[in-house]
């Protein structure tokens, strides 16, 4: 009876305690009743349940009609749950689905960058494959394209910078990679892509500098002189450019004084 007495304590306190943390939530409470399911799921979110806002706003998202004025943001509070949720991919495709289905939507450039960043999120590092990367810049353009006045617009655009960075480093990594070996000509191809494609980077300064000694230890020096004209009118004061390519000397010929004009007699 004691062990019996403890077993049954025990399981009330797991209850309460699964009560707490959200786990009491049922949809088939509100069976039926989509807004008050819709609601529920809004709490649920505020409280930071968000397997419990999940499964809410996953069952409206089933269940409500195709032309529900509920179904835009029923599913980008989805997007919202899985995101926080750490779901980062079914995240991005929640928030697609209401730019694709509901383009008109005043949620749908909100749905766009959202997706995007969530993309985003998932490519953590210029060494890791780049396709999600790929993809959130794609999105990203699609949102400045197609809603050319969106609020987000400078937010994207911002975002869109921070992912060129990171492909301007992956190129350069690759670079590295087989200038370090010794490999020079499948360098020069990543380190040129990088100053020909993202030219504002801040890889940009590395590449010309890793390009130039590359060409030299290849013995390519006219091709050498060519990117060392193109980096010192882009890093012109930086040491490292002036140093690896120092201005050409003045000619002393180029330095005559300017003859002095005749003054003309009255």
């Amino acid at each position: 009876m004691r062990v019996r007495a403890v077993r049954s304590a025990v399981l009330a306190a797991l209850v309460v305690l699964a009560s707490c943390r959200g786990g009491g939530f049922r949809v088939d409470r509100y069976a039926g009743d989509s807004v008050a399911l819709y609601q529920a799921g809004v709490r649920e979110l505020g409280l930071k349940h968000w397997g419990n806002a999940i499964i809410a706003f996953e069952k409206l998202s089933t269940d409500l009609p195709a032309r529900d004025s509920l179904l835009p943001s029923t599913q980008f509070l989805l997007g919202q749950a899985r995101s926080r949720n750490e779901e980062h991919l079914l995240a991005a495709q929640a928030y697609n689905k209401v730019a694709e289905t509901f383009p008109e939507d005043t949620l749908a450039d909100d749905a766009m960058f959202e997706g995007a960043h969530e993309y985003q999120k998932l490519w953590r590092s210029p060494e890791l494959d780049s396709q999600y990367g790929t993809t959130a810049q794609a999105t990203f353009r699609t949102l400045l394209a197609v809603y050319p006045d969106s609020p987000r617009r400078k937010d994207a655009e911002r975002e869109l910078a921070a992912l060129e960075e990171m492909f301007a480093t992956k190129e350069y990594l690759a670079g590295y990679y087989y200038f370090r070996r010794k490999a020079y000509d499948p360098a020069i191809l990543y380190f040129k892509t990088v100053v020909s494609t993202f030219p504002e980077s801040v890889k940009s300064r590395d590449a010309y500098l890793r390009m130039i000694e590359s060409y030299r230890v290849i013995r390519y020096a006219e091709e050498a002189a060519e990117a060392c004209v193109a980096v010192r009118k882009r890093f012109a004061n930086d040491p490292d450019v002036r140093l690896l390519c120092p201005p050409a000397p003045v000619p002393r010929d180029s330095a005559k004084v300017a003859p002095v004009p005749a003054v003309a007699k009255p």
